[in-house]
C-alpha cells in the first residue's frame, strides 16, 4: 500500500502558522483507501491553508490569492529591458525639470523662526537597538544580508552600527553606499498593455540601515519641526494622528456646512506630474534654512539629497546606474517630510484668493462657498488657478490641468452651475463625480457613487473567495476576507456618517455576504448572528449610521 504522510508538526516548528487547533499535528494518508477526488480535496484544503497562512503582510497575501485563483496578469513582454525601463523613468523626470529656470539663490536669508536646529543629536545604542528591532524587516537586494537576521544578531552589530550613525551625523554626510536605490517596475493597474513603459510605475527600495539612519534624523527634525509649529496645520500626509480621512473630512464638512447655509460649493482637486521626482534642491535647502535649519543639519540634509543614483531591477537583469539631479528619495523615511516642507508656503497663495485648502501629500483640495447668484466665481477660481500655476512654476513642479478637477456642490437640487475655467490652453468643467483620494464623491454629496464602486468590487472579491471555499479552514478564510474586504470597507467610513439608512444598504448586505463566507453558510440563509461571530469580522457599527 502506498502512502504519503504529511507532518504537520515539521511545519510548525518552521513557523508556517497552521492552527494546531483545526488540524492535527500528523495526518497519515493512505492514498489507496480514499478516493482519487477525497484525497486531493483534502491535499487543496492544506495546501491552500498553508499558503494563505504564511502570508507576513498584505502584499504577499493579495500575490498569494491571485496566484491560488490564477488572477495574475500575463508575463509582459520580454522585448522590455532594465535600461529601458532605467531611462524612461530618468527621461520623465528630466522633461519636467528642463522646463523651469534655475533658482535665483538668496545670499542674505532671513530666518522666520526664532529658533534653530543647528545639529543632530547623537544616539545611545539603546535608541539605536529600537530603530533596528521596531523596523519593519524588509530586505532590499542592496542589503548585505537579510534583515531578520541583523535583528536576530543585533545585541552584536549594535555598537557598530551606533558608531556609523553618530560618526555620519556628526560628520554632516550621508554615505555615498546609502545612496544607491534598485527600482522594480510595476504595473498600474492590471487591465493596462504590459508592453507600453508609461503604463509602469517605479517602486524604490533602499538598503535597511541607510533607512535606520534616515529614521533617527527623522525624529529629531520633525520633533523640532512640530515644536515651532512650521508644518503646515491643513497638510495630513505624514503626520502622526492624521490621514487621508481627516483630509477628506474637512473638506466635505466644510462643503456640507456651506450646503446648509444655503450656499453653493467648489471643490477644485489639483493634480502634479511626478512632484516628488522634481523637488529642487537649492529651493528646498532655502526653505530648511528658513525654517531654522543650520550648519552642520543643513550640511547633512544636503548630502543627503545630492548624488544619489538607482538602478533597475526587471526579470533577473540589472540596469546601468543612472543619476538624480532633482527630487526626493522614494521610498524612503524623510522624503515624504522634507516634501511637506517643500509645500509650505503654498498655502499662503491659497488663502489669498479666499480660498479654503487641505492636503494629503501631492495631493490638494481648495474649496470654498458662495452665494448661488454670485457672478464673481469663475473669475475668482481662475486667479487662484493662475497664482497657484505660478507658485508651482517657481518651485519646479508641473500642475497638470488636463487632470484637475472641479466638482460643483449646489445649494439645493434645484440650482445647476453651468460654466467652464479657462486657463492658458486648458479647460476645466465641472464634472458630476471626482475620485478624491480613493473616494468617489459626487455633486450631491450623497455617496451613492462611491457606495456602488466600493459593493461592485468587493463581491467580486467575495466571488473569487467563494471559488477557493471548499479548500479553506475557517480562520483562513477570515483572514482572506478581512484582508480584502473588510479593511477595505473600513477605508474612511467616517465620511458616511448621517447616510439615510436606504443608501448604506448595500454596505450592510456585503456585510452579511462576508459573513457567510467565512461561516459557511448558503447564500440564502441569513447572516449569522451578530454576536459573538460577526464581531470577530469587525462588523459592528462604529457610528449609529456608519457600519464597519
Amino acid at each position: 500500500m502506498f502512502s504519503v504522510n504529511i507532518a504537520l508538526n515539521s511545519g510548525l516548528q518552521r513557523g508556517n502558522g497552521i492552527n494546531q487547533e483545526t488540524l492535527p499535528t500528523s495526518v497519515c494518508i493512505s492514498l489507496s483507501s480514499l478516493p482519487s477526488l477525497q484525497t486531493s480535496s483534502l491535499l487543496k484544503h492544506l495546501l491552500y491553508h498553508d499558503k494563505i497562512n504564511n502570508c507576513c503582510d498584505a502584499r504577499t497575501l493579495f500575490k498569494t490569492f491571485s496566484s491560488l485563483l490564477n488572477l495574475s496578469p500575463p508575463p509582459p513582454p520580454s522585448t522590455l529591458t532594465a535600461d529601458d525601463f532605467a531611462v524612461f523613468f530618468t527621461n520623465k523626470t528630466r522633461t519636467i525639470s528642463d522646463q523651469f529656470s534655475t533658482p535665483q539663490t538668496e545670499d542674505n536669508f532671513t530666518t522666520t523662526n526664532a529658533h534653530s536646529l543647528s545639529s543632530f543629536s547623537p544616539l545611545s545604542e539603546t535608541d539605536v537597538s529600537k530603530l533596528i528591532l521596531s523596523s519593519h524587516p524588509t530586505t532590499c537586494p542592496l542589503d548585505p544580508i537579510p534583515i531578520h537576521l541583523v535583528q536576530a544578531i543585533s545585541s552584536s552589530v549594535i555598537p557598530s552600527l551606533t558608531h556609523i550613525i553618530n560618526s555620519c551625523l556628526h560628520s554632516g554626510t550621508f554615505p555615498s553606499a546609502f545612496k544607491q536605490a534598485r527600482v522594480s517596475p510595476l504595473l498600474k493597474k492590471p487591465s493596462l498593455n504590459p508592453a507600453l513603459l508609461e503604463n509602469y510605475r517605479p517602486v524604490s527600495l533602499l538598503p535597511f540601515i541607510a533607512k535606520s539612519l534616515e529614521r533617527a534624523v527623522f525624529n529629531q527634525l520633525s520633533m523640532f519641526l512640530v515644536q515651532n509649529n512650521l508644518l503646515d496645520s491643513n497638510q495630513s500626509g505624514f503626520k502622526s494622528g492624521h490621514s487621508t480621512e481627516t483630509a477628506l473630512l474637512s473638506a466635505t464638512e466644510a462643503l456640507q456646512l456651506a450646503r446648509a447655509a444655503s450656499k453653493s460649493s467648489v471643490l477644485i482637486l489639483l493634480d502634479l506630474s511626478a512632484a516628488f521626482d522634481t523637488v529642487n534642491h537649492q529651493i528646498l535647502l532655502s526653505t530648511l534654512r528658513k525654517m531654522g535649519i543650520s550648519e552642520p543639519a543643513l550640511q547633512w540634509l544636503n548630502s543627503y539629497l545630492s548624488d544619489r543614483s538607482f538602478m533597475v531591477s526587471w526579470r533577473g537583469e540589472v540596469s546601468k546606474s543612472q543619476q538624480l539631479a532633482t527630487g526626493v528619495p522614494q521610498g524612503s523615511v524623510l522624503g515624504p517630510l522634507l516634501f511637506s516642507i517643500y509645500m509650505t508656503s503654498l498655502g499662503s497663495v491659497i488663502q489669498k484668493h479666499g480660498f479654503s485648502y487641505h492636503c494629503y501629500a501631492d495631493d490638494t483640495q481648495l474649496y470654498f462657498s458662495f452665494q448661488p447668484d454670485d457672478p464673481t466665481v469663475v473669475a475668482r477660481i481662475s486667479a487662484c488657478l493662475s497664482d497657484i500655476s505660478s507658485w508651482m512654476n517657481d518651485h519646479h513642479l508641473q500642475l497638470n490641468l488636463t487632470k484637475t478637477e472641479l466638482l460643483v456642490v449646489p445649494a439645493n437640487p434645484s440650482f445647476h452651475h453651468n460654466f467652464s475655467i479657462h486657463l492658458g490652453s486648458s479647460t476645466i468643467t465641472p464634472s458630476r463625480t471626482a475620485r478624491n483620494l480613493g473616494v468617489v464623491m459626487d455633486h450631491q454629496l450623497s455617496f451613492t457613487d462611491h457606495i456602488a464602486t466600493m459593493t461592485r468590487s468587493y463581491r467580486f472579491a467575495l466571488y473569487n473567495i467563494r471559488k477557493i471555499r471548499p479548500f479553506l479552514s475557517e480562520q483562513a478564510t477570515q483572514l482572506l476576507v478581512q484582508a480584502l474586504v473588510l479593511s477595505r470597507l473600513d477605508y474612511c467610513n467616517a465620511l458616511l456618517t448621517g447616510l439615510p439608512a436606504c443608501t448604506i444598504k448595500p454596505l450592510q448586505l456585503i456585510q452579511n455576504a462576508a459573513a457567510r463566507v467565512v461561516f459557511n453558510e448558503l447564500q440564502w440563509q441569513a447572516a449569522p448572528s451578530p454576536a459573538p461571530q460577526i464581531t470577530s469580522l469587525r462588523c459592528v457599527k462604529k457610528h449609529p449610521d456608519t457600519w464597519v
